[in-house]
Parts: structure tokens; sequence; C-alpha cells
């Protein structure tokens, strides 16, 4: 019996890391590069060298412990991540709608980018007065700003474009938050009640970065993903969020990035609350 066992637990193992690789591929052929494939084909790899030592019986004691047990803590956290995720708290009568950026190839948005701005979409038609920020920079493989795209995207499905404002020097997701809070602050509109859209594996650590970014009570809304791109995604989330366990942002701090690809930082103090 434990035979039967040690050899299910192998080819399983085996298994499970060629369908992660096989969709780490995948979506390293339909989504820009990112650490969470690399993460993902790391992981999934190291599955599938697991379920062959199983199988010759050349598998040492401390490596159960080193697979089994990252599993885990990844699995755990990605399921706090979902679950927390998927309660949303909006009240679609919020003054103002964050979006954030989540990556385009060339112009395009992304499919996972595409969900956000769905919701974006519903929460327009729910309240038609709500100025919606589309926030998001320039990457390398992106042939214009995320928010252009983003803003391209939300006309072409019937938002008006008076009610879009362009948030385009972004890099982060505090960046996101950072920036889109100057924009209103320009704009005189400090003290709007805020939500914001993203996925539900991001509402975690965007909801938690919204508040050192000075925007000390935003409500969130969290999309879906497709299937296909839950395993990058939430691997890519879990690190994230480790590093910002980590290293959080220390204060609200206004980044601007100049003409030669240089940055000035800002202090900013004012937060924006829900009403």
């Amino acid at each position: 019996m434990k035979v039967m066992k040690k050899d299910l637990l192998a080819y399983l193992a085996v298994f499970v890391g060629a369908l992660l690789l096989i969709d780490a591929v995948f979506m390293s052929i339909v989504s820009n590069f990112n650490l969470g494939l690399v993460a993902l084909g790391v992981f999934s790899l190291g599955f599938i060298v697991y379920g062959i030592l199983l199988i010759k019986n050349r598998a040492p004691k401390w490596l159960h412990v080193a697979v089994i047990a990252p599993c885990v803590i990844v699995v755990a956290l990605s399921c706090f991540l979902a679950t927390y995720g998927e309660t949303d708290n909006a009240r679609y009568d919020e003054d103002v709608l964050i979006v954030l950026g989540a990556g385009i190839r060339d112009e395009t948005v992304s499919a996972t980018l595409a969900w956000r701005l769905d919701a974006a979409v519903e929460y327009s038609e729910k309240n038609p007065d709500a100025i919606i920020i589309v926030s998001g920079g320039q990457g390398p493989q992106e042939g214009i700003t995320e928010a252009l795209a983003m803003e391209r995207y939300l006309i072409e499905k019937g938002v008006p474009a008076e009610q879009i404002i362009r948030e385009e020097e972004s890099t982060s997701t505090y960046e996101n938050f950072l920036l889109s809070h100057k924009l209103l602050e320009q704009k005189s509109l400090e003290g709007s009640s805020v939500a914001f859209v993203t996925n539900a594996f991001h509402v975690y650590r965007a909801e938690k970065t919204a508040r050192r970014a000075g925007i000390s009570a935003a409500r969130h809304i969290g999309a879906p993903i497709d299937w296909y791109a839950v395993p990058v995604s939430y691997m890519r989330e879990v690190m994230a969020v480790a590093k910002f366990w980590a290293l959080p942002p220390k204060a609200a701090a206004l980044v601007t990035h100049s003409g030669n690809g240089g940055r000035k930082v800002l202090d900013t103090s004012s937060k924006m609350t829900t009403m």
C-alpha cells in the first residue's frame, strides 16, 4: 500500500508539474514577460524533478519538506487572496473609480486588464456620474501607455470620454494610487469618495497600498480572471505580497518621471477618504 501511495504521489507530481509548465509556456506567448512566469516555470520543473526522483526512489527526505512546504504556503496564501478579493465593498455611489493597469500587448489590453475594464463599464452604467481614472504607464513591451489603451477600450464600450481621466506615468501599484491621488488634487477633487477596480487576486495588496499612498479608505471591486491565468497570476501575487510584507512602501511620496528617464520624489501628506 505504501508503494502504491508513493507511486501515485510521484506520477501526480509529474502530471501537475507538466500541466503548470504548459500553462507557463502558454502564458509567456499570450502575455508580457513577468517574474510570475519565471516562478511558475521553476515551480513546475521542481514538481517534475521531484516526481521523477520519487519514481526512481532517489528523493532524499529533506526534499519532501523542500517541495511540500512551499506548496502549502503558496496554496494557503492564494486561497486567502482569492477569498479576500471576492468580497466587494463598493457602493456604486462613489465620486471616483480608479482602474489599475495590468499590461497591454502593443496597443491591445490584456485579458486580465479587460476583466477590470469590463467591471469599470458595469460600474459606470450603475453610477454614470462617477469620474473614472485609468492608471498605467508604458512598459517595454507596450506600444502606448496602458492608460490610453484603457481609455480607448472604455469609450468603445460606451463610457463617455468626458468622464475619463488618464494617469500615464505610473509603473507600479503604489504609483497607480499615488499619481491618481495627485491628479484628483490637481482637479480639486480631494475629499472625494473613491473606489478602485482590479482583479480579485490583487485586491488585498492594492487596498493596503492605497492606504500607504494617501487614499485611506478606498472601497474595492474584484474582477475575475480567465482560468488559464490563475496559476501565474497567483504565483506572481504571492511573491508580491511577501515583498510588500517585508518591504512595505514607507510613506506617501509623489514620484514623477522626467523626460530624460529620471525621477523626482515630492512629499504629499494630504489623504483622501470615502464619504
